[in-house]
C-alpha cells in the first residue's frame, strides 16, 4: 500500500511541476511588471492613434495604390471590429489563469491533507487546465503570426502612408499578443519615429522586454542604444557587443553587419580580419540571393556636407518639373522619352520609386515603335515577373529574339539567361554562352556578369578561374552587386586567385551594404528636409553602426551643427569626432579634412598641431585635397606642428590654387598676405638682415664672375646703340 501511495505521490508532483512551469512561461511571455504594463497600454493607445490617422489620411491615397489595397483595409476594419468582443475573452482567460495560480499554490500546501481520491480529482483538473492555456496560447500565436503577415505585406508599399500606418497598426495588436517578431519592428518604429511617434524610453523596453524572448530585432536594438549612448547612458561598446552578438546569431542583420564592421576596424574588439569576414558574408549570401541579375534598385545616398558645399550635388535627383516635362513629350510619342522613363520607373533610380507597372506601359509604347531597347526591357519585365506582372516565359522569349536580332546587348543578354536557365525553352548552354559572349563584347554587364559564371562553372565551356575573374571584374566595374559577391567568393578561398582576406572583406561588405535595407537613406533623408532632425538622427546613426560611409559622415555633420536634441550639448563634439575619424578611415576625403582641424582647434580632443598636420597630410597625399593643401601652407606659414618654412608654405599655396580653382582667391590673399608680413621680416634681426643682404648680392645670383658677365652686356649694349645711331645717320642722309 505504501509503494502506490509513493507511486501516486510522485506522479502528482510531476504534475505540479509541469503546471508551475507554464505558469512561469506564460508570465514570461505576457506581462507581469509594471513596465510590461505601461509597454502593453501604449501600444493599445498608439494603436487607436493610428486608426484615427488612418481615417484622417484617407483623402492623401494615390488612387492607383487604393485599388491595390482596399482588400486589405477592408480586412483591417473587420478585424478592428472583432477585437473589441475578443478583448473581454482575453481578460476571462487572464483571470482563469491567476485563479488557477492561486489553486496551485493552494494544493501545495493542503497536499498532505487530502485523500488519494481527491488527489486524482485535482492531477485531472490541472490536466484539464492545461489544456485549456495550451489552445489559449495556440489561439493567440496563430492570430499573431496571421496579423504579423498581413502587416509585412501591407509595407511593400513603403511610398503609400495609408499602407505603411495599417501596418504598424496590426503590427501593434500582433506585439499586443506577444508576438516577438512585431515587438521588435513596433520597437524600431517608437525608436526611429517614422510611422509611430519617437518614444526612445519605451522603445528601450520593449527591447529590453523582447529580448527575454530572444528576439534577434530587439537585441540588437539593445546593441543600438548602448553603442550611441542614448538615454542619457554612457557608450558601453561591451553591453552592446553583448547584445549585437546574440543578435547576429539569430539571423538580424544589424548586429551581424555592426559586430563585421567592428573587427574590421578594431572597434571595442580585436582587429580580426577573419571575424569580419565571418560576418559580412551571411549578409552578402542574403543579398546575393535576394539580388536580381539586372542588379537590383539603385539607392541614391546623399552626404550631408557635401550638399551643403555644393548644392548642384542633388543633380542626380529628378526634378518634379523636369519630370512632367518628359512624361508630357513620352505621351506625344517620343521614344527617348518613353524609354527613358521606363528605364527610371524600372530600377527606381534619380528619386523616383520603382513601379514595374508603369515601366510596363512606357516600354511598351517604345517597342512598338521597334525599338530594341525597349523590347529587351519588356522581355526581363516578363522574365522576371513581379507583384504587379505575371511571369510570361514565352512572352519574354518573344521580346528577347526581336531585341537580340537587331544586334542589341540587353537582348542577346536576355535570351542567353533563358538558355541557361531553360526557362520557357530546353537548357542550351553553348547558345546560352554564344549570346551572353556577344552582349560582353558590347559591353553589356548582364553579358559580362553571366559569361563570368559559365566560365566559373564550366557550363558550355571549359572552366576557366582567369576569364572568370576577368569578366566579374567587368562586370563590377559598371557596379554589378552579384560580380562583386563572385569576386568576394573567389577571394575569400582563393579559388582561381591569390587568397586575400581584407580585400575579400572590402567586397563583402560592398554586397552587404547593397542590401533592402539601404533603402534606409531616402527615409532619413527625407525626415532630415522636413525637419525631424532626431528621426534623421536615428536612421543615419543605425546604418552608421552597419559600417556605411555615407551615414557615418551624416551623424557627424548633424552632431556638428548641433541639430541633434537626444544629447547633451557638451559630448557633441567628442560624438561628431567619432563619427568623421571613421569616415575618414573608409577613405571620405572631407571627413579626413575635418579630423584635422578638430585637432587643430581642440574640439572634442586637445588641441594637437602634430596630429592635424598628419591627417591634413593624408588627405593631401592620398586624395590631392585642395583644403588639405591650403592649411598645410598656413602650418608650414606660421610654424604649427612643423618648422617655419615660407618657401613651403608658398609650395603648398601654389598646389592648392593648381589643384582647384576654387581656392585660388584664397591663395592670391594668403601670398599677398605674406608679402606684407614677411616682407619686412629681413631687418628684424643682424641674421636675417644678413641673410637678405646676401640673397640681394650679385654673387647670389651670377655667382664670382659676375662682374665679367656684367661687363660683357653693357659692351653688348653699347654695340647695339652705337649701331642704331650710324643706321639712323645714314637713313637721314639718304633722303
Amino acid at each position: 500500500m505504501n509503494f502506490y501511495f509513493t507511486i501516486l505521490l510522485i506522479f502528482t508532483i510531476f504534475f505540479i511541476g509541469r503546471c508551475e512551469i507554464r505558469k512561469v512561461h506564460a508570465k514570461a511571455k505576457l506581462p507581469g511588471t509594471e513596465e510590461a504594463e505601461e509597454i502593453n497600454k501604449n501600444l493599445k493607445d498608439s494603436r487607436t492613434s493610428l486608426i484615427e490617422d488612418e481615417a484622417s489620411d484617407d483623402e492623401e491615397v494615390d488612387d492607383e495604390n487604393e485599388e491595390e489595397l482596399s482588400e486589405f483595409f477592408s480586412n483591417l476594419e473587420v478585424e478592428v471590429k472583432n477585437k473589441n468582443a475578443e478583448k473581454s475573452q482575453s481578460n476571462d482567460e487572464d483571470v482563469d489563469l491567476a485563479f488557477m495560480d492561486s489553486r496551485i499554490v493552494h494544493y501545495k500546501d493542503e497536499d498532505l491533507k487530502q485523500t488519494h481520491s481527491e488527489k486524482a480529482d485535482n492531477v485531472e483538473s490541472h490536466d484539464e487546465s492545461e489544456e485549456e492555456i495550451t489552445k489559449s496560447n495556440d489561439d493567440e500565436t496563430d492570430e499573431a503570426q496571421t496579423l504579423f503577415r498581413k502587416a509585412i505585406s501591407m509595407m511593400k508599399y513603403k511610398d503609400n502612408k495609408k499602407a505603411m500606418m495599417a501596418a504598424y497598426s496590426l503590427l501593434l495588436e500582433a506585439a499586443n499578443l506577444n508576438h516577438s517578431e512585431s515587438f521588435g519592428l513596433v520597437a524600431f518604429g517608437y525608436l526611429t519615429g517614422l510611422y509611430l511617434p519617437q518614444n526612445l524610453p519605451l522603445a528601450k523596453k520593449m527591447f529590453e522586454q523582447g529580448s527575454l524572448t530572444g528576439e534577434p530585432r530587439c537585441q540588437g536594438g539593445l546593441g543600438l542604444i548602448h553603442s550611441l549612448g542614448l538615454l542619457n547612458h554612457k557608450v558601453d561598446y561591451a553591453k552592446s557587443l553583448i547584445y549585437y552578438t546574440f543578435g547576429a546569431l539569430g539571423g538580424n542583420t544589424l548586429s551581424s553587419m555592426a559586430l563585421a564592421y567592428r573587427h574590421w576596424r578594431g572597434i571595442g574588439v580585436i582587429q580580426s580580419c577573419e571575424s569580419a569576414l565571418m560576418y559580412y558574408t551571411k549578409v552578402a549570401d542574403v543579398v546575393a540571393s535576394e539580388a536580381e541579375l539586372s542588379g537590383g534598385t539603385v539607392v541614391h545616398r546623399v552626404r550631408l556636407l557635401d550638399e551643403q558645399e555644393n548644392p548642384a550635388i542633388l543633380a542626380g535627383m529628378l526634378d518634379d518639373d523636369l519630370l512632367q516635362f518628359f512624361q508630357l513629350i513620352a505621351e506625344k510619342g517620343d521614344t527617348r522619352a518613353q524609354l527613358g522613363l521606363g528605364q527610371l520607373h524600372y530600377q527606381g533610380a534619380r528619386g523616383v520609386s520603382a513601379d514595374h507597372g508603369r515601366a510596363l506601359q512606357y516600354f511598351q509604347h517604345a517597342a512598338d515603335k521597334g525599338d530594341a531597347s525597349a523590347q529587351a526591357y519588356l522581355g526581363k519585365i516578363y522574365a522576371d515577373g513581379s507583384e504587379t506582372i505575371p511571369q510570361n516565359n514565352k512572352t519574354a522569349f518573344k521580346y528577347f529574339s526581336e531585341s537580340a536580332t537587331k544586334g542589341n546587348a540587353m537582348g542577346q543578354a536576355g535570351l542567353g539567361s533563358l538558355y541557361l536557365k531553360g526557362q520557357g525553352i530546353a537548357k542550351d548552354y553553348r547558345k546560352a554562352f554564344d549570346y551572353f559572349r556577344m552582349a560582353a563584347d558590347q559591353g553589356n554587364v548582364d553579358g559580362q556578369l553571366n559569361l563570368g559564371l559559365m566560365y566559373f562553372m564550366g557550363l558550355g565551356t571549359v572552366r576557366d578561374y582567369r576569364k572568370a575573374t576577368k569578366y566579374f571584374n567587368l562586370a563590377s566595374q559598371n557596379g554589378h552587386v552579384l560580380a562583386f559577391y563572385y569576386i568576394a567568393q573567389m577571394q575569400a578561398t582563393g579559388l582561381g586567385v591569390t587568397r586575400s582576406c581584407p580585400l575579400a572583406v572590402e567586397l563583402y561588405k560592398n554586397v552587404a551594404e547593397r542590401g533592402r535595407w539601404s533603402e534606409s537613406f531616402m527615409e532619413a533623408y527625407v525626415a532630415y528636409k522636413a525637419g525631424y532632425y532626431d528621426h534623421a538622427f536615428i536612421i543615419y546613426a543605425t546604418l552608421a553602426e552597419m559600417g556605411y560611409e555615407v551615414a557615418q559622415s551624416n551623424v557627424a555633420f548633424m552632431l556638428e551643427n548641433g541639430e541633434v536634441s537626444l544629447f547633451n550639448s557638451s559630448v557633441l563634439s567628442e560624438k561628431s569626432l567619432i563619427y568623421w575619424e571613421r569616415a575618414a578611415s573608409q577613405g571620405y576625403t572631407a571627413a579626413r579634412v575635418k579630423v584635422g582641424d578638430y585637432h587643430y582647434y581642440g574640439r572634442g580632443t586637445t588641441v594637437d598641431y602634430e596630429e592635424a598636420v598628419s591627417n591634413y597630410r593624408q588627405a593631401s597625399d592620398q586624395h590631392r585635397s585642395a583644403q588639405a593643401m591650403f592649411n598645410l601652407g598656413y602650418m608650414h606659414e606660421v610654424g604649427l606642428g612643423m618648422n617655419q618654412d615660407i618657401h613651403l608654405a608658398k609650395r603648398f599655396y601654389d598646389l592648392a590654387a593648381e589643384t582647384s580653382a576654387d581656392a585660388q582667391i584664397p591663395v592670391m590673399l594668403a601670398l599677398a598676405k605674406m608679402l606684407i608680413v614677411y616682407g619686412f621680416e629681413p631687418f628684424s634681426s643682424k641674421e636675417k638682415k644678413a641673410l637678405f643682404l646676401e640673397y640681394l648680392s650679385m654673387d647670389y645670383w651670377l655667382g664670382p664672375y659676375w662682374d665679367i658677365v656684367a661687363l660683357s652686356i653693357l659692351i653688348g649694349i653699347l654695340t647695339l646703340l652705337v649701331g642704331l645711331y650710324i643706321r639712323r645717320t645714314y637713313q637721314r642722309r639718304q633722303r
